[in-house]
Parts: C-alpha cells; sequence; structure tokens
C-alpha cells in the first residue's frame, strides 16, 4: 500500500498566502489603515506601519487610541478567522484560489471588545498577536496583544468576545 506523494511545500504555501490575502482583502478598513499579516504555519503576526495620520496627540506623539483599537480588533477578527479557515482550508475543502469578497466565509461579528491602553504607542510600527481562548459553533473569546519595540513590553491588550457565523449546512 504506497501513500500518495506530499504536496510540494511552495504549493501549501502558495495556497496558504492566497487565503490570507482574500480574507485581509475582503475588508477595504484593514487596507486604509495598512495593516499587513505575516504568516508562519498556522500563527499570523498583524503589522500596523507607521504613518503620521496615525497620530492622535501631536504633543507627545501618540498614536491615536481609536486606531489602536482597531487595530487589535482586526488582528482579533483576522486570527479568529484563520482558524476558523485552516482545517478547511488544509483538508482542500476550501480553494483560496476561488475566494472573492463575496465567496469567503463570513467574519465573526464582535459583540464586546475591550482595550487596555498600557502605555502609549510611539510614532512606529505596531505588531499585534491574537489567541483563541475558547471557540465554539456560536461564540467565541479573543486575547489580543500589541507592542512595538519589544514583544515582552506591550502597549496595549484587548479581550474580546464574537459571535461566529453560521456554517450553511
Amino acid at each position: 500500500m504506497s501513500r500518495p506523494a506530499p504536496e510540494p511545500v511552495q504549493t501549501i504555501k502558495q495556497r496558504r498566502d492566497a487565503a490570507l490575502s482574500a480574507l485581509v482583502q475582503g475588508v477595504p478598513y484593514i487596507r486604509f489603515l495598512g495593516i499587513a499579516f505575516e504568516r508562519r504555519g498556522d500563527e499570523l503576526t498583524a503589522l500596523l506601519p507607521f504613518d503620521d495620520a496615525l497620530i492622535g496627540n501631536p504633543e507627545l506623539p501618540a498614536l491615536h487610541g481609536g486606531v489602536t483599537a482597531a487595530f487589535l480588533e482586526v488582528t482579533a477578527i483576522i486570527g479568529l478567522s484563520w482558524a476558523m479557515i485552516w482545517d478547511d482550508l488544509e483538508s482542500g475543502a476550501l480553494d483560496p484560489l476561488s475566494l472573492t469578497p463575496d465567496t469567503l466565509p463570513r467574519l465573526p461579528k464582535t459583540i464586546d471588545f475591550t482595550v487596555d491602553y498600557l502605555r502609549a504607542g510611539l510614532p512606529r510600527d505596531a505588531y499585534a498577536r491574537a489567541r483563541v481562548n475558547r471557540s465554539g459553533r456560536r461564540y467565541a473569546s479573543v486575547h489580543v496583544e500589541g507592542w512595538q519595540d519589544k514583544r515582552a513590553r506591550l502597549f496595549a491588550q484587548a479581550t474580546g468576545h464574537f459571535l461566529m457565523p453560521q456554517r450553511d449546512g
């Protein structure tokens, strides 16, 4: 009994990158803020590139609190969505090359989102990672950490609760 040959690594990477790109490109606000996602296996790191337009207090200067909150919430939603589609993506049940904003799985809806501003966001790039604490058929809880120069020195963190989209069938 022979096993099928494993898929080439480059094919797997292209499929994962195409799925992530479709997920991110389906949300205009992500493009507006310039948020990008770096993928390592099933782990995502969000990047908010610095722009002068993101400054809320020019006297400090500090990132606007609304931008910080939006960055963390986007990270939570995309991180949760990525976790939701991972198994279908890996099994081949989801074809990333056919994904468009109209055919994408629906995104989770925010029930509540609480941000802890731990220190002023400096005028530089920011990074964030989401960790899904609990995910069921109808509800998910996600924790997000945001940092700038040093991962151990967070400038903000957040916890969100989300209503999961109902699957057809």
